[in-house]
């Protein structure tokens, strides 16, 4: 692929340049542009901020019962219910700044008084709302 320039000079004219543009270039450009947008997705979908740690036990039933109530009670906040050995971590939300997970964790303390902590993490920008990650 290429481009072709010419240059027809006339003596009391200023050289004038004309491009022929292959077509093809227009389609490997907007392909290029779908390529960037698929390969980078996933980095720009996780950002650091931060989540509510709701519960860490070893006992699976324990971690299914908070994460019930925490749909019942909050059905709007995305729940991540994680197993890194022997524990298993329920978290929740997808907070961008400290305020904002702090405002949800004086609510969510009244369901959960002794085990709900502020953590950092990499949330979700936009959130897939079609279902929870369950690891």
């Amino acid at each position: 692929m290429f481009a072709v320039c010419s240059l027809p000079l006339r003596a009391q004219d200023r050289p004038t340049v004309i491009v022929h543009k292959d077509p093809r270039i227009d389609q490997l450009v907007k392909k290029q542009i779908e390529v960037n947008e698929f390969t980078t997705r996933d980095a720009r979908r996780f950002v650091p901020g931060f989540r509510l740690l709701i519960i860490s036990t070893n006992d699976r039933n324990k971690a299914d019962e908070a994460k019930l109530k925490v749909y019942k009670n909050f059905p709007e906040l995305k729940t991540y219910l994680l197993y890194q050995s022997p524990y298993f971590k329920l978290k929740v939300g997808n907070f961008k700044d400290q305020r904002e997970a702090d405002a949800y964790l004086k609510k969510v303390q009244i369901y959960f008084p002794s085990s709900v902590y502020i953590i950092r993490d990499m949330i979700e920008v936009n959130p897939d709302k079609s279902g929870d990650l369950d690891r």
